[in-house]
């Protein structure tokens, strides 16, 4: 199948429509590799719409590697606020610091050092190696993906390890080599545009005439995927905890889900606890002070990865104790306003909306035990 007058006629076909259909994207206005690592790092599992107005922000606030690797970690992650995948961003931050100080600033240029930095895998070395720098790695996406899969008509579960060596010699075996970087650019705005996971628009695909699964019928079939497990739900209770003018915020460990990220103190309900009683004893686990609950103000449902959670909001009282951030990393005392200086989680966000719009009151005669 895969015959050298296959191969050159893929790429032509596939070229012409890049050609005429290509979006214009903010990051395909440069060549500069600090732009192509950020809009990279942001385009995973995030759509396109969603990552242009971020991206815009972002290289505003940082335009260029020094000055990204010389900001605290907690102006990276308010400007990163509502984006999610936050250990993208402390990894930025984490390799910026490398580059500014292994590579004198400048982005490196080899393959296996690309791949050496953080938060950064095989995709995304081929993606950043290729379009950066023109070298010779095909990528292969979630977008890609499914299209290889469907001109294949792929019956392997493309998840497993073989599956996804079967498909990244595909890849290679496809790629222009002579114009990797517009190859793979193509690939991917193909899978994104046409070759959709819903309703595929074969009328428009310039591949259609190579896709086994089109002449098959079986264009919704592809990619083959063992099926989705059912994601589980857990009820969160966090405090609104008021001192006088002032909430207590808690910061949440560098590691791990929402790391570095400012919360309302709070967590998950144990089997048979109350509520309230899961605010009480979290608070105390995580900040060993005393806070008596007074009432539930709002709920927000919320959905992760792998997982939906439904957050339950209760204002609370301050009691006394003196602060540790036992399970956290740091703790403020902080007025309303204030909150819209810290990085938050999108689900704590809509509770900080709410209480700058007025549509959560605080408890107005609580006394400063600060």
């Amino acid at each position: 199948m895969l015959t050298d007058k296959y191969c050159k006629i893929f790429r032509e076909d596939l070229a012409a429509w890049f050609d005429r259909e290509c979006r214009n994207l903010p990051w395909r206005e440069t060549g500069d590799p600090y732009n192509i690592w950020i809009s990279e790092i942001m385009l995973q599992q995030t759509q396109v719409s969603k990552v242009i107005p971020y991206y815009t922000r972002f290289i505003t606030a940082f335009p260029d590697i020094k000055t990204l690797a010389e900001v605290d970690l907690d102006r990276v992650l308010k400007v990163w606020e509502g984006l999610g995948y936050y250990a993208r961003a402390r990894n930025i931050h984490k390799t910026a610091g490398i580059i500014l100080h292994e590579f004198q600033s400048v982005y490196p240029e080899e393959y296996a050092q690309i791949a050496s930095l953080p938060g950064i895998g095989p995709y995304t070395a081929a993606a950043i190696a290729s379009i950066a720098f023109n070298q010779q790695y095909a990528v292969v996406d979630g977008n890609v993906r499914r299209v290889l899969c469907r001109i294949l008509r792929f019956i392997d579960d493309p998840d497993t390890s073989q599956g996804k060596m079967k498909l990244q010699d595909f890849a290679d075996t496809l790629l222009d080599k002579a114009h990797p970087g517009n190859y793979n650019q193509a690939l991917m705005e193909l899978g994104a545009l046409v070759c959709t996971p819903k309703n595929p628009r074969c009328e428009d695909c310039p591949l259609s005439v190579y896709c086994l699964a089109r002449a098959a019928g079986e264009q919704q079939v592809f990619p083959m995927h063992k099926p989705v497990k059912k994601r589980p739900h857990y009820n969160i209770a966090a405090g609104l905890i008021c001192n006088g003018e002032k909430l207590l915020i808690a910061r949440r460990p560098e590691k791990g889900m929402l790391g570095g990220l400012w919360e309302f103190p709070g967590g998950k309900q144990e089997p048979g606890e109350s509520l309230d009683n899961t605010v009480v004893r979290e608070v105390r686990e995580e900040l060993d002070v005393q806070v008596q609950v007074e009432k539930p103000v709002t709920t927000i449902n919320h959905q992760y990865t792998h997982f939906t959670i439904t957050l339950h909001i209760y204002i609370c009282t301050f009691i006394g104790g003196e602060p540790k951030p036992l399970g956290c990393t740091d703790w403020r005392w902080v007025s309303v306003p204030e909150l819209k200086d810290y990085a938050f989680p999108r689900a704590n966000v809509k509770i900080i909306e709410k209480l700058l719009a007025g549509d959560i009151q605080l408890l107005s005669n609580t006394k400063l035990r600060i």
